[in-house]
């Protein structure tokens, strides 16, 4: 039978995904999710006049979106305080993260991160063909130190950071992610993944040229904006690596909707304040009900909570299948030791009701 002459590289590689989705859950179940508290979604949704934008946007879908983002860009530098030059748009972090690798990426070349980050990263530089070295966490929190230090030793192309972190929602503050900027060897790259940044208090976010062409900061619309399912992310970098991504980029990966949706949730800052003090509250609310149970929190600096269920990976994961079995949607860190938790997003009042009903019999059957 003839078949396509895949690459030897894509040959190698597994079909599969850095996630299974909800959907594919509740199709497996047979049955939908109470409360969807697990991908870090912003349950309490985008902004009315973001939603009003994309209703607008949908009676001219039939056009494609501006292939520059022209006004995005354009609002998002001025928001920034930087130059249009300085900003790419794309679809979410991980089109950005899949079209970096891609520009700087070639098979054998070492790429270094950390064990239990983000696992889309992971998966871009292994379908380039890169090589993976990764430092272990230090107390909950990626370590700078050994992440520059593996740099040095493998001479890595690029290195990833979260700031704050996700899965554990720990951040470094500001003098951390500079001294690791300095440390770096030259020619690295720093990824500085800033998804959850507007959660995060000021003193974790760093003041960094935006012409440095030693840093790519990476943000998006898909946590506090409310706007996962648009795609919508953008970074922040040297004019001269921003060019770059026109070479290989998918020109008109940015829908129409999409654009002006982020525009209009860009201009309505005071709806972002709400968002961020609900998820404030939400989190509160996650760490009282795991303390109702005996549990821990690691303090979060996200729109998440890692609820530390105090045993081991094994146990964690009986744990997050009772909550599965009782219609909650939660997922958990996938390495060592921070596999210990289960990571719950902030969610409504009628959300964390059901996390507070279910958590107690599914600690029950883990320990069972």
């Amino acid at each position: 039978m003839t078949q396509p002459r895949y690459t030897a590289l894509a040959g190698t590689l597994p079909a599969s995904v850095p996630f299974v989705g909800p959907e594919a859950q509740e199709r497996a179940r047979g049955r939908r999710f109470a409360a969807r508290i697990g991908a870090n979604e912003s349950v309490f949704g985008p902004s009315p006049r973001a939603i009003a934008a994309m209703e607008t946007a949908a009676r001219e879908v039939w056009m494609y979106g501006d292939p520059e983002s022209h006004d995005l860009r354009h609002a998002l530098a001025e928001h920034h305080g930087v130059t249009p030059a300085n900003i790419i748009v794309g679809e979410g972090i991980d089109g950005l993260l899949g079209y970096l690798v891609r520009l700087v990426t070639e098979p054998g070349d070492a790429i270094v991160t950390s064990a239990g980050a983000y696992p889309t990263f992971n998966y871009h530089v292994t379908g380039f063909g890169g090589v993976l070295h990764m430092a272990p966490y230090r107390d909950d929190r990626e370590d700078p130190e050994a992440l520059a230090e593996l740099a040095h030793q493998t001479g890595a192309k690029l290195v990833y950071l979260a700031n704050p972190d996700n899965p554990m929602g720990t951040f470094h503050d500001a003098a951390a992610i500079t001294d690791l900027l300095d440390a770096l060897p030259e020619g690295t790259l720093l990824i500085l993944d800033e998804a959850y940044v507007d959660f995060a208090p000021p003193q974790a976010v760093p003041v960094l040229a935006p012409d440095d062409p030693r840093v790519i900061r990476m943000r998006t619309f898909s946590k506090a904006y409310g706007m996962a399912g648009a795609r919508v992310g953008y970074g922040i970098g040297a004019p001269d690596l921003i060019r770059s991504f026109d070479k290989i980029r998918n020109h008109f990966g940015m829908g129409r909707i999409a654009q002006d949706g982020a525009l209009a949730a860009l201009a309505d800052q005071q709806y972002l304040a709400e968002v961020i003090a609900n998820v404030a509250e939400a989190r509160d609310r996650v760490a009282a009900i795991a303390a109702e149970s005996g549990l821990t929190c690691v303090p979060s600096a996200t729109n998440f909570v890692a609820v530390d269920c105090g045993s081991d990976g094994a146990f964690a994961k009986r744990v997050l299948d009772g909550l599965i079995a009782r219609d909650v949607f939660v997922r958990m860190p996938f390495a060592a030791p921070q596999n210990r938790c289960i990571r719950v997003t902030a969610g409504r009042p009628a959300d964390l009701d059901a996390l507070a009903e279910a958590l107690p019999g599914a600690l029950a059957d883990a320990r069972g």
